[in-house]
């Protein structure tokens, strides 16, 4: 993708960013020049470099800014545990007695009716076909998922801001989108869900902010369960007979060995903190019962 970059040259004339066009477009188009608003949200001072960016049938403007990072007063013994889906998109569970879930049923609404409309207009159509009509939907639909990725990293990031959780635990496995095999509807459901770009929006967000951002693998965090301690072992090396105490009864609920029910992504969740938790000596005491309950 094309990227014209404007870099010493703008400058602000009554609030709009003047930038220069040059000789040579003067000279075909007579155009010296055009004007952008200048961001509300930004200092002109700070812009460090100006981008116009061409996608489906429109232009961006990128803005490049120094940032600065926040200081809060967080205590990295506080630990949020994420555990990612698709109809619950995230599912976070702390060891302050905190849990909520951030819905993706919306999301994956938005994706599949995308998906309808532009195999409808594609139907019967030889392979490349496009037309503008397609760049609008498809425009539409990536302002729509860059919406969703950057409301959910700010949910996440300010529920740890107020309760002064300094520490974020991600369970991710590398690689787990181009080897699914979940059939045809499914993959497209979940290879489409820019989870991978939601994880990446919150640790920038976890380093400007002050907080510790780990990514762990999450193997068998769903099918272990929490309330009976059983053991996590990585992807590969699951010891002879291993069993977990628990089971899932049904979408969305899980039954400990002890015959408690919680919530099947919480337990997923909390066990995310426990694949590390041994190793960043953090306490997993404040990981109550009635925090994975939540439905």
């Amino acid at each position: 993708m094309n990227k014209i970059a404007f870099c010493a040259d703008f400058k602000l004339e009554n609030n709009l960013i003047r930038l220069p066009l040059g000789t040579l477009c003067n000279t075909w188009f007579g155009l010296k020049q055009f004007f952008i608003p200048m961001p509300a949200n930004l200092k002109f001072e700070n812009i460090r470099q100006l981008r116009i960016v061409p996608k489906n049938g429109c232009f961006y403007a990128e803005y490049v800014y120094g940032l600065s990072s926040v200081i809060n007063e967080l205590d990295k013994s506080k630990v949020l545990g994420i555990d990612h889906g698709m109809n619950n998109w995230l599912t976070c569970v702390s060891n302050v007695g905190t849990s909520f879930i951030i819905d993706g049923l919306k999301l994956k609404s938005q994706n599949q009716g995308y998906n309808k409309r532009v195999a409808k207009l594609m139907s019967d159509r030889p392979n490349g076909f496009w037309t503008e009509r397609l760049e609008r939907l498809t425009e539409k639909r990536n302002r729509q998922l860059r919406h969703a990725v950057n409301k959910a990293a700010r949910i996440v990031i300010n529920h740890c801001i107020e309760n002064k959780i300094g520490t974020l635990i991600f369970g991710w496995n590398t690689g787990q989108k181009s080897g699914a095999n979940m059939g045809n509807k499914t993959n497209q459901k979940f290879v489409q869900i820019p989870t991978a770009k939601l994880k990446d929006r919150i640790e920038q967000l976890c380093k400007i902010n002050g907080i510790v951002f780990v990514e762990t693998e999450e193997s068998y965090t769903s099918k272990a369960s929490f309330l009976d301690g059983d053991s996590l072992p990585v992807y590969g090396e699951k010891p002879e007979g291993w069993k977990s105490s628990g089971k899932r009864v049904k979408r969305g609920l899980f039954r400990s060995g002890m015959n408690v029910y919680i919530n099947a992504d919480c337990n997923g969740a909390a066990n995310v903190i426990r694949k590390v938790a041994t190793k960043l000596g953090l306490c997993l005491s404040g990981v109550s019962r009635g925090s994975c309950a939540i439905r």
